[in-house]
């Protein structure tokens, strides 16, 4: 069986779906791998490397995509590109169904077997394959980096002959994987650290890593079976609102990572609470590409209101996509391993098992 991968428009992402080691394991699997030619060159991945595993190079994209029969992308690929894939093909990336609704239902009348990795059930036997936890932990360390770059002061508390520089102060809105990496990063590097959360459970996970957690009243009430967050009631937004207000009177910094899936990110510090923080101070924003978290944010811009310095990015990972992209190939081959019945040599789409159920889309 041909697994191939075809180069991402590098404009808009950097990272790849299947590294040289990764390479290596689908062969040793049984597969054969097929790649665009100078596919991972751009991340320091030489097509020597890639051939001295055994790995082919297709010069015509079309020939790749026709002849694989696990085709394996960070996302959908462009329209053209897409009406080449055919019945019974496997097809497996981060689908985002939500926004590719229509997309993903005509290929689907074509009999493309599509899965969408950030449907996976948050149970142990899928922690392997958790892309969204292993992308979102890179995420919460770079904005923390990418903002404390941007804030025109020192981060640590630094006593001097001439004086003592108060340490900054960060509040990290959301405590999900990437808030939980930008609370231990701040952390790390010297500041003093606040965070908030629907989830009542994020407390002891947040105070674990040396943070402060605000507590809004109703909190409990907010988390999915699936440890998610829920959507907030207008009573608790408003109680929320109230507390971050006050909190960002005295914060330096703000990460704000809060995201429901399949819907728009809940607008959290309005216009009227960024008046309340001090000029020079920073909000990062992860969630800029779903809407945001954070009046006024604006993708791929820095936003200057009363002096407070807005920023969000499409695609931060772009920033880190060797490491994005190693972490991203292990946690697709551990799925396609959970695929493959390693004894007939072929894929197995067991509808009985809760990660495939999951994932596949219908």
């Amino acid at each position: 069986m041909i697994i191939g991968s075809v180069s991402e428009n590098k404009d808009l992402e950097k990272r790849v779906s299947i590294t040289p080691e990764i390479a290596k394991k689908y062969i040793n699997l049984g597969f054969e791998v097929q790649l665009s030619e100078k596919y991972g060159k751009h991340l320091g991945f030489e097509e020597k490397e890639y051939n001295e595993l055994g790995v082919k190079f297709i010069k015509d994209d079309k020939k790749l995509i026709e002849d694989a029969d696990i085709i394996i992308q960070m996302g959908l690929l462009d329209e053209n590109k897409t009406s080449l894939l055919k019945s019974n093909q496997i097809f497996i990336g981060v689908l985002n169904p939500y926004e590719n609704k229509n997309k993903l239902d005509e290929l689907v009348k074509k009999k493309v077997k599509l899965f969408s990795l950030e449907l996976l059930p948050r149970i142990t036997r899928a922690q392997s394959m958790d892309i969204l936890s292993s992308q979102a932990n890179l995420a919460g360390y770079k904005a923390v980096i990418e903002s404390f770059s941007t804030f025109e002061k020192a981060i640590p508390m630094m006593m001097t002959a001439a004086g003592t520089i108060p340490a900054a102060k960060v509040l990290v809105v959301g405590a999900g994987v990437a808030g939980l990496q930008a609370i231990a990063t701040a952390k790390r590097m010297g500041a003093i650290v606040f965070a908030t959360d629907v989830r009542m459970a994020s407390k002891e996970q947040v105070e674990s890593l040396g943070g402060k957690f605000l507590t809004v009243e109703g909190a409990e009430n907010l988390e999915t079976e699936g440890g998610y967050a829920k959507e907030a009631s207008e009573e608790f937004k408003k109680k929320q609102e109230e507390l971050i207000g006050e909190t960002l009177k005295k914060i330096d910094i703000v990460i704000c990572t809060a995201l429901i899936p399949g819907k728009k990110a809940p607008l959290i510090i309005k216009e009227n609470m960024l008046k309340n923080m001090k000029p020079g101070s920073v909000v990062y924003d992860l969630a800029a590409a779903q809407g945001g978290n954070v009046a006024f944010t604006e993708v791929d811009k820095i936003i200057e209101k009363n002096g407070v310095k807005l920023m969000g990015e499409r695609n931060i990972l772009n920033k880190l996509p060797t490491s994005s992209s190693n972490l991203y190939a292990k946690n697709v081959f551990n799925f396609v391993s959970n695929l493959y019945d390693k004894e007939n040599k072929k894929i197995n789409i067991n509808i009985e098992d809760e990660i495939i159920a999951k994932t596949i889309i219908k």
